[in-house]
């Protein structure tokens, strides 16, 4: 009796399966004339937009950074999943000064099929029309606000680090056009990422349907836009679009660098670990302190574990000090959290940083997900001090620095030490005072002046060129001063 109704219930199941694979087919083909890409391999459009700095914000929970892009063009053949952008930059640098011409290069060949790079061209309406078609497409009822649509989802041909398959979702509206597509990749920060794109202001080249509007988010804010002001399907000179500049000549092999020291002890207890990005690790009585401990990656961040636990062994680290949230710095948490230390971060930071890490990592598992652990946050207004019998370390906030609110530096009185991050550079021997100088330098030195800091060293986060601690002297003298 049970395995007879076991056996309608599968029967059933898959006649919905096959019925519902067979509606998701039925409406791609109507969606591809519709758009007219039946016979189209390749797309040719042209505009305006903007690019955006994923992971470099001002403020956390705060837009990434605009550079606008003109004369956009970009040529994308299907057939080949293979896309050219390119455009001409203005960008204001963030330190002040005047704006700069630069260029933009988006090139995507077949030869580079990770999904974080082909997702550009399968996420487009014509792409992901094309990859429903070939990839056996569900399809369901939703709606956005009052708005009904077809979601049409498929998986794709890539696996994740996890060794599951990415997904692609398009919402298909009522004309038979592409509202929008989602799709999520893995980021260190925000775990299994959404990345949104819509499309709107559709327009008709011939029966050849494109978006005149282009709006792609990633963690919640525009990465992309542009505006198209024409497109064209099946260009004629699709290849001469598609060549790409000439490869560098590969630079002639230097001869084997004698292995770097890991660490650098600056006082008894103090240990700097070096690195593109260095690092500081504080003993205290029964434990250790970070600075910088989850920069980079995630691999840095356990490079930098493990060196304080061998220069500082037999205790656990309890803190690790964020200078601030931007993704080159903060990148390495997750195993931050898995060693069970508390992250202190400025005030503005707190809330960003839990729910971004607090997202799902389905994608790709790191320390922090298979540990199990939760972030554990603890915030800086405006100073902070950490203070044992045998070490005292002041934590700042640095005010009135474009670069980024809510940033930290450290201070350790006793020792004279201060570290900090994206404010001062050694100046070039040929331009030892920048002219106009250097925003981040002047805001760092009123800050050490406003808190009547005396450091004798101080250790920059980037290594400086060439690799040293620096001095308030170096600072004044980048800033023509000499008291």
């Amino acid at each position: 009796m049970f395995r007879k109704s076991f056996a309608v219930i599968a029967c059933v199941s898959l006649m919905c399966l096959v019925a519902n694979a067979q509606d998701a087919k039925n409406l791609v083909q109507a969606a591809i004339k519709e758009m007219g890409i039946e016979n189209v391999n390749s797309v040719m459009l042209y505009g305006s937009g903007a690019n955006f700095n994923l992971g470099q914000s001002n403020r956390a929970n705060g837009p990434w950074p605009r550079t606008n892009l003109n004369d956009y063009v970009r040529a994308i053949d299907f057939s080949q999943s293979a896309s050219r952008a390119t455009a001409v930059t203005w960008s204001a640098p963030v330190t002040g000064g005047a704006a700069a011409q630069g260029a933009f290069n988006q090139n995507i060949t077949a030869a580079n099929n990770a999904w974080a790079q082909q997702l550009e061209i399968w996420i487009t309406p014509w792409g992901f029309l094309k990859g429903a078609a070939a990839n056996g497409a569900t399809v369901k009822d939703d709606s956005l606000g009052f708005k009904k649509y077809k979601v049409v989802t498929w998986k794709t041909t890539q696996k994740s680090p996890s060794g599951k398959p990415y997904t692609v979702e398009g919402f298909i509206n009522s004309d038979n056009l592409v509202d929008r597509v989602n799709t999520w990749i893995e980021n260190p920060i925000f775990g299994d990422m959404l990345v949104q794109t819509i499309y709107s202001d559709y327009r008709d080249n011939n029966g050849f349907k494109f978006p005149a509007s282009i709006v792609q988010e990633r963690g919640g804010w525009p990465t992309f836009e542009a505006q198209i002001l024409w497109a064209n399907p099946n260009p004629a000179n699709i290849q001469q679009l598609l060549t790409f500049p000439p490869a560098q000549p590969p630079a002639v092999a230097a001869a084997p660098a004698v292995a770097a020291a890991k660490s650098e002890k600056l006082a008894d207890g103090v240990y700097r670990i070096i690195g593109a990005y260095n690092a500081l690790a504080i003993e205290f009585k029964d434990h250790i302190v970070l600075f910088e401990g989850g920069a980079q990656s995630e691999a840095r961040a356990q490079e930098i574990i493990a060196e304080a636990k061998r220069v500082i062994p037999n205790k656990p680290i309890r803190y690790s000090i964020l200078s601030h949230h931007h993704f080159d710095h903060s990148s390495g948490l997750p195993a931050i959290v898995a060693e069970g230390a508390t992250i202190i971060t400025h005030d503005v930071n707190k809330s960003f940083l839990g729910k971004a890490l607090g997202a799902k990592r389905t994608l790709q598992p790191d320390s922090m997900s298979a540990s199990a652990k939760k972030p554990k946050i603890e915030t800086v207004d405006e100073k902070r001090v950490l203070q044992d019998e045998t070490r005292t370390v002041e934590i700042h906030h640095v005010v009135g620095l474009p670069h980024a609110d809510g940033m930290l530096m450290i201070y350790l009185p006793k020792e004279k030490i201060l570290a900090y991050a994206d404010m001062f550079n050694l100046p070039p021997a040929n331009n030892p005072v920048p002219n106009p100088p250097v925003v981040g330098t002047m805001v760092f030195l009123e800050n050490i002046e406003r808190l009547k800091l005396e450091p004798e060293r101080i250790m920059s986060v980037h290594t400086l060129n060439p690799d040293r601690l620096a001095t308030k002297a170096d600072i004044l003298k980048s800033l023509g001063r000499s008291n």
